[in-house]
């Protein structure tokens, strides 16, 4: 397998050493890649020199600062032919609490559409071009169970926004697809990671697997999607649950 090696990849959100973001990056690096992350923080500095990767910092709600990572990218590395778009959910400093839709005010909703689908469409919106008219580009969009395929009560916006992000990755893979371009999407479950709340981690042992997944688990899956063998893979909504959305009766 050719995989990945010597493609220029930017995993946006990486900034957590125990998150998706920066499993999905260390494994693109040891299949070969020449990564890039981002984050809000300069964390994501530290996490880069665990890597061996290239770090910029960007509030990837904001176009200006987008425009200004892809430039930062292609300097130090060259374009951008593979992109993972996991920032969202929760931007540090900026936390908003749970609430049933009838009752989310403008502002937090605006802020959950921003943070978890304004930050994805910004990015590819800067890839798209660039990787259309050089006939390759590999998109993959990490959205969530919740919005496409579940919900929770209180993750109105959330869901909302998840299920806005495979909207997209269809619209993406039609529009792109005869341009050497795939956009699909990884949608997991109860993952395991350093924010996860012990209720979470509770609803992943309940589970047809019996456990919460690993970061490592979803790395796995975007490898596959970003390399060069998933080329007549597209538009593709690829679930890593544990079978947890196949059951009705969950204990």
């Amino acid at each position: 397998m050719v995989g990945v090696t010597g493609r220029v990849a930017l995993v946006t959100g990486a900034g957590a050493s125990g998150g998706i973001g920066f499993a999905i990056a260390r494994t693109l690096v040891a299949a070969g890649a020449r990564v890039a992350i981002t984050a809000t923080t300069a964390r994501i500095r530290d996490r880069a020199a665990e890597l061996g990767a290239f770090a910029h910092i960007a509030d990837l709600t904001d176009p200006a600062q987008v425009a200004g990572l892809f430039a930062a990218v292609e300097a130090a590395l060259g374009p951008v032919e593979i992109l993972v778009n996991n920032a969202g959910m929760v931007q540090s400093g900026k936390r908003v609490k749970r609430g049933q839709l009838a009752d989310w005010s403008d502002e937090a909703w605006a802020h959950h559409m921003s943070l978890n689908i304004n930050t994805t469409f910004h990015c590819c919106r800067a890839a798209l071009p660039a990787m259309a008219a050089r006939g390759y580009g590999r998109i993959v969009n990490i959205s969530s169970v919740t919005g496409p395929l579940v919900t929770i009560d209180g993750s109105s916006a959330y869901a909302t926004a998840k299920a806005a992000i495979t909207g997209m990755t269809r619209s993406i893979a039609l529009e792109f697809g005869g341009r050497g371009v795939t956009c699909n999407a990884i949608l997991p479950g109860w993952i395991a990671t350093e924010s996860s709340s012990p209720a979470e981690i509770r609803a992943g042992r309940k589970t047809p697997v019996g456990r919460a997944g690993t970061p490592d688990e979803v790395a796995a899956s975007a490898l596959f999607l970003a390399s060069d063998e998933a080329s007549y893979v597209t538009g593709a909504m690829l679930v890593v649950d544990g079978g947890n959305t196949l059951q009705e009766m969950k204990g």
